[in-house]
């Protein structure tokens, strides 16, 4: 399936594939009276991705180009601060637009800018990692990190489109790509056993079919989010595998001993785990679990954790933002392609999970 005349109707916002997307764009351009325009990316899209998108804007507009520094660690309100000061000094109004060029920082961050300023502004995201059109930049959440936690200031707030341009992805790097991987995986096993068993070999799978593979990821996160637009329900399904994998990626990205982890490395983990406190609740078989563990750990490297660890991960959990009522909330799947909200789970389990990781 040619990906370039389809189109994804999200709750109350298109979501463009390849050309499909630049005609749309430079229509609403066309057709919206903005004041102005400004393209928020960071120093790689900066690079890499700005000189592709430039030429296929067909606008009047003043365009200014905001840059900050790539990197999970400037995802935080002092770059916030920074991206506010600049368009109140070009002159930035209620009429403004901003198009987010980039990963999950960028869209995330430059969604956020926008839906703060002036109480708010017009946005369109343009996600340019696998990880950010799977995931970051569908679904309506904006936000940045507090000190070493994930997403903790933030707003539900729709862009006006979003563009997925699976071309933008020859500038991503390996590591990269597995990252957005990771989520692709856990849509599998949270929604869809058919498309799971799509990366049971993924040695085998071309580039032709990563871009179904992709509209597949959006659509299964399309379908929950418009559900569940603002996560009371069903949209907690979601975070399989992020409830330990966030806590494992702040502590990996405050611990000067450690080696920072990509999003999806910390989810790749956590899905695991995860899976392993579903098999002990009975919620899926052991050759589920196995198949799960073998093609997870085929696809990413073995994170080591030491004894002392543990501890310090476990109490990031208590700031995860599913918690309600100070009780820690884990989403787990039962059976692989079916989903369970609102599990708690003792420590002593996960503790048991992370010695299975590591066997």
């Amino acid at each position: 399936m040619s990906l370039q005349s389809h189109t994804i109707q999200a709750v109350d916002h298109p979501i463009h594939f390849n050309e499909k997307g630049y005609e749309a764009l430079n229509a609403h351009l066309k057709a919206t009276k903005y004041s102005n325009l400004f393209i928020i990316v960071d120093s790689n899209t900066n690079e890499f991705c700005l000189p592709v998108f430039l030429p296929l804007l067909e606008t009047t507009l003043a365009i200014e180009i905001i840059e900050f520094e790539a990197g999970e660690i400037n995802k935080n309100i002092d770059t916030c601060v920074e991206l506010w000061n600049v368009l109140t000094d070009l002159n930035g109004d209620r009429k403004s637009l901003v198009i987010n060029l980039g990963g999950g920082v960028v869209t995330d961050l430059g969604g956020f800018v926008a839906s703060t300023f002036k109480r708010g502004i017009d946005f369109i995201n343009v996600p340019t990692t696998l990880l950010s059109m799977v995931d970051a930049s569908v679904g309506g959440k904006n936000g940045v990190d507090l000190g070493n936690l994930k997403n903790q200031i933030g707003v539900f707030n729709l862009p006006k489109m979003v563009i997925v341009d699976t071309e933008y992805l020859a500038t991503v790097p390996q590591n990269e790509m597995r990252s957005g991987l990771a989520e692709m995986l856990k849509h599998g096993l949270i929604f869809d056993k058919n498309y799971w068993e799509h990366f049971l070999n993924i040695r085998s799978i071309n580039f032709a079919q990563l871009d179904e593979l992709i509209f597949r990821s959006v659509e299964i996160k399309n379908e929950i989010v418009t559900a569940d637009p603002t996560e009371k329900n069903i949209r907690k399904a979601l975070n399989f595998g992020h409830t330990l994998g966030h806590a494992i990626e702040s502590y990996f990205l405050e611990n000067e001993d450690k080696t920072t982890l990509l999003h999806g490395e910390a989810i790749a983990v956590g899905m695991i785990l995860e899976s392993y406190i579903s098999l002990h609740k009975n919620l899926i078989t052991e050759a589920e679990f196995d198949q799960i563990k073998t093609t997870i750990k085929s696809i990413y490297q073995d994170i080591t954790f030491d004894n002392q660890d543990i501890n310090p991960i476990l109490e990031l959990l208590i700031h995860d933002k599913k918690n309600e009522y100070g009780t820690i909330q884990f989403a787990l799947i039962q059976g692989i392609g079916k989903i369970i909200i609102n599990q708690t789970v003792e420590n002593e389990l996960i503790l048991k999970a992370f010695v299975d990781y590591q066997s």
